[in-house]
């Protein structure tokens, strides 16, 4: 805006010395007639010819000199007063456009300076409320579009959107945590240079192609392990119809089939468990009816048989009740300080009749005092069902090795025996209700299949930890890792 006052400046002094030139030449005219009527005035007084024609030359010179310097003078202040005039104006005008640019910059913040004396009070009280508008405006979006990030964000479920030509131009955590990629190599990319599984881009396709929402449940191989995916697509619809990709919503409902099918195996586990006891009884009862009961030794052989098959439909059911009410919301520990070498010795006096059928040994190494937060009868639950698990799934003559320690935060004890062990595959099913390794020697040493299922309820409540480490054919150990008291 400078160089435009140096125009406008150059425009008006061109003006002003054009008018001035006019004004001065205009004056000049007057001047013949002027000096005429001084030297006949003169001549008559005084008859002196050579004396006039010098007073005309003397008083010529003088009127031009005096002519040029007003019109010079007048010229120069025209000049300042315009100059002065200008920059009022180009000042406020250039601040109104610095300002503008700003906005036009982004910087919503910027200002143009009012002041009621200025020629351009009305255009920066114009552009000041354009200005807090677009501020608005931008911070009303800055706000939606930090909520719609943070719903995006922590939805839960895996989303994607991908554009008309291929390419990702929205991508959630969840989505980037479920297959282990970063930010920066998912974002601009086509979807298909990014490995996805076959099954996903093949949804993927199908909602490009067809254009309309569908849904469908799909699984993922994730990390060697198949995962349920509920995927839902719809097309971007934009304004005036226009299209702008698709978008992929996927629910992770692994848990939920997890659940269905160990829902499906409780039933028909519960089913199978509670009929064989129950036919057993049946068919001795019927038998007995039909005229068996007369013969003493089969009266005794069978009452004995149904008498172990009630007290196995008893514990079963005892197991049920007991797992039910551990899993009931609510449930309450009588949690004191507890002495886990208390505990294990215990559990050694219950086992002694058992270990000496079997003839194996148990082995304990409790080299300190080690107290920890719990229930004791709880804890001594949890104890006993790992020991005599040990004791039943360990051939004869063998030993069981019962050892504590201890960290900064847990009492920990292992339980390790030398019998079938679990194959790698199983380890993770050995705390689901009614799982046996081996169905066969599990019947027949009279468990009902909960144990295990009990005791990882009951560690978890008391806020503890239980690994599983085992190797078919050379034993399975069991460590517990239980709280300890806070120092």
């Amino acid at each position: 805006m400078a160089s435009m006052r140096i125009r406008l400046l150059t425009a008006f002094g061109f003006l002003y010395a054009a008018v001035l030139a006019c004004l001065g030449f205009g004056i000049g005219q007057l001047l013949p007639a002027y000096i005429d009527t001084t030297i006949e005035s003169r001549l008559s007084a005084s008859n002196a010819l050579s004396q006039a024609a010098n007073r005309q030359v003397h008083d010529a010179l003088s009127f031009w000199l005096m002519l040029i310097g007003s019109l010079v003078v007048a010229f120069i202040v025209l000049m300042l007063l315009t100059n002065r005039i200008l920059y009022k104006v180009t000042s406020s005008v250039d601040h109104v456009t610095y300002t503008a640019l700003e906005l036009a910059k982004g910087n919503y913040r910027a200002r143009a300076y009012e002041s009621a004396e200025a020629p351009t009070s009305s255009l920066s009280s114009s552009i000041n409320v354009l200005a807090r508008n677009l501020q608005d405006m931008m911070m009303t979006r800055e706000i939606e579009q930090e909520r719609l990030k943070t719903l995006i964000e922590n939805m839960g479920s895996s989303l994607i959107m991908i554009g008309r030509e291929g390419d990702i131009s929205v991508v959630n955590r969840v989505f980037l945590e479920l297959f282990e990629k970063e930010y920066d190599e998912v974002t601009e990319q086509v979807f298909r240079d990014l490995g996805m599984p076959l099954e996903l881009e093949e949804f993927v396709d199908h909602v490009f192609m067809t254009e309309e929402a569908y849904r469908q449940q799909i699984q993922i191989p994730i990390d060697g392990e198949m995962r349920h995916m509920e995927v839902y697509g719809a097309p971007v619809i934009g304004e005036h119809g226009h299209w702008l990709g698709v978008v992929i919503v996927m629910h992770d409902i692994t848990e939920l089939k997890k659940l269905e099918q160990v829902r499906k195996d409780f039933v028909a586990n519960v089913s199978h468990e509670l009929r064989t006891p129950i036919t057993s009884m049946k068919g001795f009862s019927e038998t007995l009816l039909d005229g068996a009961y007369k013969d003493e030794e089969t009266l005794l052989t069978f009452l004995e048989i149904m008498n172990q098959e009630s007290n196995r439909l008893q514990m079963l059911v005892n197991d049920l009740l007991e797992l039910s009410k551990l899993e009931k919301h609510g449930f309450k520990l009588d949690v004191l300080p507890t002495s886990l070498n208390d505990l294990v010795k215990r559990a050694a006096e219950m086992s002694a009749q058992r270990l000496e059928e079997k003839e194996m040994v148990l082995h304990v190494e409790a080299p300190e005092e080690i107290v920890i937060l719990g229930d004791a009868n709880r804890l001594m639950q949890v104890i006993v069902n790992l020991l005599f698990n040990a004791i039943n799934y360990s051939p004869e003559q063998t030993t069981v090795t019962m050892k504590l320690s201890e960290n900064e935060k847990f009492g920990i004890l292992e339980v390790k025996d030398e019998g079938i062990g679990i194959a790698k595959e199983e380890i993770t099913r050995v705390f689901e209700r009614f799982y046996r390794v081996d169905r066969a020697r599990s019947r027949n040493s009279g468990g009902t299949g909960l144990g295990l299922a009990i005791v990882k309820h009951l560690i978890e409540i008391h806020h503890g930890k239980i690994q599983v480490d085992s190797e078919v054919g050379h034993g399975t150990t069991m460590r517990v890792m239980l709280p300890k008291v806070p120092s």
